[in-house]
């Protein structure tokens, strides 16, 4: 149970990747540096998580996004 998420930065700066349960607990860190404008990659390895939704949130900068992922195993 793993997947790549692809995100694109439109311009330098900070930027977070997390993985969240339903209740909002978070569940791992994926990304949390800086990084310059460009298009990149994450494994997201879920082996140890029981199966269920998560919620994974981007932010960069001003930007926010959330999406919902269901992990079923």
């Amino acid at each position: 149970p793993s997947t790549k998420i692809y995100y694109s930065i439109k311009e330098e700066g900070l930027v977070t990747l997390k993985v969240y349960d339903v209740l909002g607990k978070v569940v791992t860190t994926l990304v949390n540096e800086n990084k310059a404008e460009g298009n990149y990659e994450v494994d997201f390895n879920a082996s140890e998580l029981p199966s269920g939704m998560y919620i994974y949130s981007l932010q960069a900068g001003d930007f926010l996004e959330s999406r919902k992922m269901l992990l079923m195993k």
